[in-house]
């Protein structure tokens, strides 16, 4: 194996998936089912869910992002939100499934797990951590692997800070004994998964589902379909 770990994003990687579509799916979901229970206007929940996601991701490890989540959340509700976490977890189990229409399936992500574990090497699932582990197991289950795949995967409620903020790899390295320059970073988004790099992490950047918010030059990157990943990187 040319690594001892592999660490994988999900959503636009493992999963490939039209981000604007899934982000209109979720949010009609979770509005039909909330606003009634919490009185609140559709606006409003997403507002919360929003300005909730931004605290994750500003996270610097204070507090798990479960934890910052519900406090902002349930402050632009005006309302304690807590008491409804079961509730959202079963939305999760049931109606998120509306979501899966903006995704799709690559067999190349079971396909590279499989080799990978095969020979030895350790798997991550390296997701951004803003949703409960209940979401992040579906999202999983779409892309045809499960969590037991993994030795790690991040959620909202084993960690405290998001990519691209390198403490979050770090968190990994950390949990996993893992050294990054015996490790690759496996990703769709040039910001977040490449960033990966400064700490000594390979990176393979996996143009599919690519997100590059500034247009930039990637071309120094190990890059391609997954696909290729799998054909001509990972089992040449």
């Amino acid at each position: 194996m040319l690594y001892k770990n592999y660490l994988f994003d999900l959503d636009g990687t493992l999963l490939p998936m039209d981000m604007d579509k899934f982000t209109k799916l979720y949010f009609g979901a979770l509005c039909k089912r909330f606003s009634p229970i919490l009185g609140v206007t559709p606006d409003t929940l997403v507002n919360a869910v929003w300005k909730g996601t931004g605290a994750m991701v500003k996270n610097d490890n204070s507090c798990t992002n479960k934890e910052m989540f519900w406090k902002v959340a349930s402050a632009e509700c005006k309302m304690d939100l807590s008491e409804y976490v079961e509730q959202f977890d079963d939305f999760y189990k049931n109606e998120f499934i509306a979501a899966k229409q903006a995704t799709a399936f690559t067999p190349y992500a079971k396909k590279s797990i499989d080799y990978i574990k095969k020979n030895g090497g350790r798997i991550i699932a390296a997701t951004n951590p803003i949703f409960p582990a209940i979401a992040t197991e579906r999202r999983l289950e779409w892309a045809g692997v499960s969590a037991d795949d993994f030795e790690f995967v991040t959620t909202y409620e084993n960690s405290g800070c998001c990519k691209p903020n390198l403490k979050y790899f770090e968190h990994i390295c950390h949990k996993c004994s893992i050294k990054p320059e015996e490790s690759i970073m496996i990703g769709n988004d040039v910001d977040e998964d490449m960033c990966s790099e400064k700490l000594g992490f390979d990176t393979y950047l996996i143009t599919d589902s690519i997100i590059n918010r500034g247009n930039k030059d990637y071309s120094a990157y190990k890059h391609g379909t997954f696909e290729e990943f799998y054909n001509d990187f990972l089992t040449k």
